[in-house]
């Protein structure tokens, strides 16, 4: 039970990040995170993600969770430093 709980706690807090990477992603930009906001998310994932798997080896629901988040920063950095241009105007 409690490798249960440990998976839809893992799977719900690292699926947190993919509705601002979507939006991102769809509006071209992330404008409105700040950079020290973002930084300090992507260090602490990676941090964390160094930490668990020292400790812990390859605890899956954790690793799952750290991973899919530094993805959806990818993507959010990505259009924080990089945005779409002309995007209002193609649509």
């Amino acid at each position: 039970m409690i490798e249960i709980i440990g998976w839809i706690g893992a799977i719900l807090f690292c699926l947190c990040g993919a509705p601002q990477a979507y939006s991102s992603y769809k509006q071209g930009h992330s404008r409105g995170l700040s950079h020290a906001f973002i930084w300090m998310w992507f260090l602490g994932e990676v941090l964390t993600l160094v930490y668990v798997l020292a400790k812990h080896g390859l605890d899956l629901p954790l690793v799952l969770n750290y991973l899919l988040n530094l993805l959806f920063l990818g993507i959010i950095i990505k259009y924080k430093y990089k945005e779409r241009v002309n995007y209002e105007a193609s649509n």
